[in-house]
């Protein structure tokens, strides 16, 4: 059987970065990982999730968060998928990046959030990332012993895009480091997950901070994992900790060939046509 092992980190973001990378450190070196292929984070999870927050905390490439998921994936021998950080560039933008690490430690993919999350919920919930962030621009894959793979992160889940293009290009995993709030995650975070496994036939992966009912930005938590049949094989609640589950990859061949949606798709007639 061609498994893997995932290991979701639920983490309680502190204020402090380096915090923040002490609390990594140690969950991985307890020994709560141990045997996982892949270690996940979730989003923001060096920083405080807060739009003016973001360019105080960004760090260039191979800065002190690159370096210690670096080092942790060396020193444990698994894939990190690294959640994400505020990331700056030359030209002073800041971007919500993931960057994904092998088992030696080195950086393997990089994804910036598309997406940018600017919302106006209801009254009931403002945001806008847009204010320091800069989108990215780009769906890549990226390659592991077990086939490919992906990132969206977030608010990219909703745009079907996001994932289809990955599954397009070979990923049969799509990770999604996350932290859907209180208004949206009940109403959303699960269906999101069970919908883009079902429609892309992969499994998908959202890694969220832990809930904090006294941050400024509460998180709805609840990491889960869905697989190609649109099933929930792991499902966390709103607390720290680490979600574990096995993973069959071999599945999805079995669910495309019971229900082969990839190959009956109609690119002849997905086009829109003005009247």
């Amino acid at each position: 059987m061609n498994n893997i092992k995932v290991a979701c980190l639920q983490l309680d973001v502190k204020q402090d970065k380096y915090d923040n990378i002490e609390q990594l450190a140690e969950i991985i070196g307890s020994g709560k990982t141990d045997g996982a292929d892949f270690i996940c984070l979730p989003e923001m999870w060096n920083c405080p999730y807060k739009t003016e927050l973001f360019p105080e905390y960004a760090e260039p490439e191979q800065g002190d968060s690159w370096l210690a998921m670096s080092t942790l994936a060396r020193k444990c021998g698994a894939y990190i998928v690294g959640g994400s950080i505020p990331e700056c560039d030359e030209e002073g933008k800041v971007y919500n990046t993931c960057y994904v690490f092998d088992r030696e430690g080195n950086q393997i993919g990089k994804h910036r959030k598309v997406h940018l999350f600017d919302i106006f919920a209801h009254g009931q919930q403002v945001f806008k990332e847009s204010d320091t962030l800069t989108g990215g621009d780009s769906f890549d894959v990226f390659d592991t012993e077990f086939g490919k793979m992906a990132v969206n992160i977030c608010f990219d889940i909703r745009f079907p895009e996001s994932s289809r293009i990955p599954a397009l290009s070979g990923a049969i995993v799509v990770f999604n480091p996350a932290a859907f709030n209180m208004t949206t995650g009940p109403a959303h975070w699960e269906l999101g997950f069970r919908q883009r496994a079902i429609e892309n036939q992969i499994y998908m992966i959202g890694t969220s901070t832990a809930r904090n009912p006294e941050a400024g930005y509460i998180s709805y938590g609840h990491s889960i994992i869905t697989d190609p049949w649109g099933k929930i094989v792991m499902q966390m609640d709103e607390k720290p900790g680490v979600g574990i589950a096995e993973l069959d990859l071999d599945y999805i061949d079995v669910i495309r060939r019971k229900l082969p949606l990839m190959s009956a798709r109609r690119t002849d007639v997905y086009e829109l046509k003005s009247k």
